[in-house]
């Protein structure tokens, strides 16, 4: 562990719920992360397909294994056969609704917030590492899809931010809550085999809580190997 937390790498996940990009640098606006669930699948009840079943959202199998990333300004949906379809365009609906075995669409944000519990997620290596080990194998990190992956913490040390400002790059966040997680921890994506138990493990350890979420204070730019200093 070194003294000094981090900033480790930075990820854009462009279409909600499925996977995403690692970039070097993250800007962030009061919304969020610039580009970051802008948009999201919907189901023929017009709720958000996600993980799991709520008020705005319906759970929707098997997104985690489309890709969703930025190619010139354009965001574009990898299939698991490889093929890419830009999101605004009736091809990747239709092939959408093939591969999840049910009618959906593909829109962008409007009034209803892709967000599940705030616009910014950071998680410490560290934390992963303590799942790991709870486990007896393994964790794969990419797992948790946070936006901030941080090095230099301790196992669980960042939900001593909540309440708390961070200063990182150009940007200013509030950290605002711990980060619920739901079975989608466990499920098979793009990259890996399902692995069932994270959740549980998750449980026992903290209570179904890894990470946390942060709201904007200050628009700025976020890059890799920026300090994180604490306010």
């Amino acid at each position: 562990m070194v003294d000094q937390p981090r900033v480790a790498s930075l990820h854009r996940y462009p279409v909600k719920s499925m996977l995403g990009e690692q970039v070097r640098f993250l800007d962030v606006d009061e919304r969020g992360c610039v580009g970051d669930r802008r948009w999201s699948v919907r189901t023929a009840t017009g709720k958000i397909g996600s993980g799991k079943n709520t008020r705005r959202f319906a759970a929707v199998s098997g997104l985690l294994l489309m890709r969703a990333q930025e190619r010139n300004g354009a965001v574009v949906v990898t299939f698991p056969d490889g093929a890419g379809w830009a999101v605004d365009g009736e091809k990747a609906a239709e092939r959408l609704s093939r591969q999840v075995g049910q009618p959906v669409t593909l829109a962008p944000e409007s009034t209803v917030s892709h967000f599940d519990d705030g616009p910014v997620s950071l998680l410490g290596h560290a934390s992963v590492a303590a799942v790991a080990r709870e486990r007896g194998e393994p964790v794969d990190v990419p797992r948790f899809r946070a936006n901030l992956l941080v090095d230099g913490l301790s196992a669980f040390a960042e939900e001593a931010w909540i309440g708390r400002r961070l200063h990182i790059g150009t940007a200013v966040l509030h950290v605002s809550a711990a980060s619920p997680r739901c079975v989608m921890v466990n499920a098979e994506t793009a990259d890996l085999p399902a692995q069932p138990g994270n959740l549980a493990a998750i449980g026992r350890l903290s209570n179904g809580q890894l990470g946390v979420v942060a709201i904007v204070v200050r628009a700025g730019r976020i890059s890799v190997g920026d300090d994180l200093t604490v306010e």
